[in-house]
């Protein structure tokens, strides 16, 4: 089937199989390897993407359903050469190791900033919960989170 959507701003159209996720057409058909394969089953948040302005895991989403869609991945995060405030705030306070969770986490962090009401520690941490970092990078993760939300709000 031909899935038609908008990509990091670029229209995009892929005539795929309807079992193929939109992490394996981002990853495999469109090189766009910034969304990291974790778990492949929605339990670790590495594959983190926005969808129609919503968080997704995207091993769990069938880009079949995707027809229309707007899509934004770690690569469309940037606004050209100028990082978006989230991936300056992750470098500063060192909220990443091995980086294999970054975009994930990036991703997500700036849902829960657009969502609102994340305004303590405590909220920002539940907020996150879906998103796992193996190098227990927490408290840098928060650190950058806070500091980008005081910038972007």
């Amino acid at each position: 089937m031909t899935v038609r959507m908008t990509v990091n701003g670029a229209d995009t159209s892929l005539t795929e199989d309807p079992r193929v996720t939109l992490l394996d057409a981002l990853r495999d058909r469109l090189d766009l390897t910034g969304t990291k394969k974790g778990c492949d089953r929605g339990q670790c948040g590495a594959c983190t993407v926005h969808v129609d302005g919503r968080r997704v895991v995207s091993c769990l989403t069938l880009l079949a359903t995707l027809d229309g869609a707007t899509v934004r991945t770690i690569e469309g995060m940037a606004d050209g050469d100028r990082p978006h405030p989230l991936q300056r705030a992750f470098v500063e306070h060192d909220g990443l190791q091995c980086g294999f969770c970054t975009s994930g986490q990036i991703m997500s962090a700036a849902a829960v900033i657009q969502e609102g009401g994340a305004d303590t520690d405590a909220e920002i941490r539940e907020r996150m919960s879906g998103n796992i970092c193996r190098c227990s990078a927490y408290p840098g993760i928060l650190a950058a989170i806070r500091q980008a939300r005081a910038e972007i709000r």
